[in-house]
């Protein structure tokens, strides 16, 4: 499988993603730079993640003027054509103004930056990034933005519900899903969506930063290797 990281002005988490792919799970990836216009060398099986950071500085809106980059056409393209497209933090900003995925981030509630760990739990198997996981186990994976309060419309949210595309809700250390364990506000403590075809994924939450035992936490290690094991599943099928 072969990995494809999107570099903006301003993003930080890209060399993150890239160390844990390559180094930590010996995949093939490669930096793809905002003004490229295509994605050659990437087939429907690969994965392109867009990452966290601060994309031209978090004017406007976070990810409204990433989504205008060169590169987002294709990325854009790819998805359609069943490609696996991951935004982590300003990625998954990044998506939703694209219209990748459905609804916003707004500021969070508290109008603070937070950054800390916080826990999640997977609310389904059917995704590729939760495939393997075990389903309602809480997961100690780190945070750190200021716009991540996810909101959307109530019959976007139904749909969402309806359509099986919430992949994680926060929750505290015992699986709790309550305001106590919100951290930004986000309507019904969600940390994560798919898409409707269930191939673009976004979370606000930082797997990158969770996957080693050197950090003393690879909680954040089992979606990559949930995302590896399905397409190696798909491959062999």
């Amino acid at each position: 499988m072969k990995f494809g990281v999107i570099v903006f002005p301003g993003s930080n988490c890209d060399d993150d993603v890239v160390h844990v792919l390559g180094d930590v799970l010996n995949q093939e990836v490669v930096k793809l730079w905002h003004k490229d216009t295509e994605l050659s060398g990437f087939s429907k099986g690969d994965c392109i993640v867009v990452p966290g950071g601060f994309s031209y500085g978090d004017y406007l809106r976070a990810g409204a003027i990433a989504r205008l980059s060169p590169i987002m056409p294709a990325v854009v393209d790819f998805a359609n054509q069943g490609g696996y497209v991951w935004g982590i933090c300003n990625g998954f900003q990044i998506l939703c103004e694209a219209g990748l995925l459905p609804g916003v981030l707004l500021r969070n509630a508290n109008q603070k930056f937070i950054c800390k760990n916080t826990y999640l739990k997977a609310q389904t198997n059917n995704s590729a990034i939760t495939a393997t996981i075990v389903k309602q186990k809480p997961l100690k994976i780190p945070i750190a933005h200021a716009e991540g309060r996810y909101h959307a419309p109530e019959e976007t949210l139904a749909e969402l519900v309806t359509n099986d595309q919430i992949l994680f809700k926060y929750c505290d250390a015992n699986g709790r899903e309550d305001e106590a364990a919100n951290p930004n506000g986000s309507t019904l403590n969600i940390a994560g969506i798919c898409n409707k075809t269930r191939n673009v994924f976004g979370m606000m939450p930082h797997p990158e930063r969770a996957s080693e035992e050197v950090l003393s936490n690879t909680d954040g290690k089992f979606l990559f290797e949930s995302l590896l094991t399905t397409v190696r599943m798909e491959n062999n099928a």
